[in-house]
């Protein structure tokens, strides 16, 4: 793994220098746009709206539009010389319990490694404390043009940054709760499952639509084709559902 920031934890007047790198990575099921009657790979290029020119990389910059209509253009030195202060510093501002973060909030997860043999004690005494205190800090940071919310969480004895979105990101969906009752039966039937079906290795999950689509692409390779999609069974009625439901979970733990 390369770092893609360096810098420090600041919080009060203890620091600790870090670097930070990207904790997950997304397996897509490696598909890309083509022209459908030829196969040709289509591309996207950066084209000038005003001459049509095809441009470079190093030709763009960064635009922002004002309100009468004109645009400003800032390139990467005028970004680099922002006045920020979270600009190479994880700002700790405060700590807050787990359960006061709302989970809608979470964005990018980033591991934090001490950087510097002076930074190992700061390092291990802020991963201790918020794992005995069971408590998340809360920071600002800038990464790639942006300042970010976030917060500085322990796991397995290591510091993870996670990336929050701001509140005014997360959007009112209104209301969109159901105005039906249920009954205490259905409930409890519920909650019967639920406890039936309680545990998961998630470990042993893996991405079934990749792999049927692995399937699709190689028969297609050869001429041939798949059977067709499981169609949706028919709503059926929902004590009855549950109840069956029950039934087949248990039976299912019986035969483990």
């Amino acid at each position: 793994m390369r770092p893609i920031w360096k810098g420090t934890i600041s919080f009060s007047l203890v620091t600790v220098s870090v670097q930070l790198f990207a904790a997950t990575e997304e397996h897509g099921p490696g598909l890309h746009l083509v022209h459908a009657v030829d196969g040709g790979r289509v591309r996207h290029k950066r084209v000038c709206e005003l001459d049509g020119q095809q441009l470079t990389a190093q030709e763009t910059a960064r635009g922002w539009e004002t309100p009468d209509g004109r645009t400003v253009v800032l390139d990467e030195a005028d970004i680099a010389a922002l006045p920020l202060p979270t600009k190479r510093v994880i700002e700790v501002v405060g700590f807050l319990d787990a359960d006061q973060v709302d989970p809608l909030m979470y964005s990018r997860p980033y591991w934090v490694a001490s950087q510097g043999p002076a930074s190992q004690r700061p390092y291990a005494l802020l991963t201790e404390a918020l794992a005995r205190s069971g408590r998340l800090a809360v920071c600002k940071v800038a990464i790639r043009s942006r300042e970010r919310l976030a917060v500085l969480r322990p796991k397995h004895g290591m510091l993870v940054l996670q990336t929050l979105l701001w509140p005014e990101e997360i959007r009112d969906p209104g209301d969109l709760s159901s105005p039906t009752p249920v009954t205490d039966r259905e409930l409890r039937l519920a909650e019967m499952l639920m406890d039936e079906l309680a545990g998961v290795d998630i470990d042993q999950l893996h991405d079934e639509y990749a792999a049927a689509l692995e399937q699709l692409v190689d028969a297609k390779a050869v001429g041939e084709g798949l059977g067709r999609a499981l169609e949706p069974g028919p709503v059926v009625d929902l004590m009855a559902a549950l109840e069956e439901s029950v039934r087949s979970a248990r039976r299912g733990r019986n035969d483990e």
